[in-house]
């Protein structure tokens, strides 16, 4: 029974250090842990909010083609016509935000994704994509292109 009284006290002890030396392990592993998941992981940016920008000037863009243009963080397609009518439209389709391209030989606005096609006013015409492209103001000063949302 002696014995009994003796090794109650060591097992507390015994367990006591288990758990502070479990704890202290695990702490360890999370301090090292934490930073490096932290740097991994990218940082949110917000959104920057643009109203309008400068394309480029009118010379530049031959007719019948079409380029993508920055537009705060998102991309842009401006169309110059076979008529050298300028028209933009947002870059991402909106069936699964790929980047639509100008083609030339369909004479349309094609998503290579899944093959959707948009005429040159930005309306779905075949393929996947469920809704027209967003629209954009363009206005010509001068010889300069600027690119604006259409409010």
């Amino acid at each position: 029974m002696n014995k009994e009284i003796l090794t109650q006290p060591e097992q507390s002890k015994r367990n006591f250090l288990k758990i502070i030396l479990s704890g202290g392990l695990v702490a360890l592993v999370g301090s090292i842990l934490y930073p490096i998941f932290t740097f991994l992981k990218p940082p949110k940016q917000g959104e920057v909010e643009v109203s309008s920008v400068k394309v480029g000037k009118l010379k530049d863009i031959e007719k019948n083609s079409g380029t993508i243009v920055k537009f705060g963080t998102k991309p842009v397609l401006l169309v110059r016509t076979e008529t050298g009518d300028l028209r933009a439209f947002s870059a991402t389709c909106t069936h699964l935000d790929c980047t639509v391209q100008y083609r030339k030989d369909f004479g349309m606005i094609w998503c290579a994704c899944h093959n959707g096609k948009y005429d040159l006013n930005g309306r779905n015409v075949s393929g996947p994509p469920p809704r027209p492209l967003n629209e954009y103001k363009v206005v010509v000063q001068g010889d300069n292109i600027f690119v604006s949302k259409n409010v």
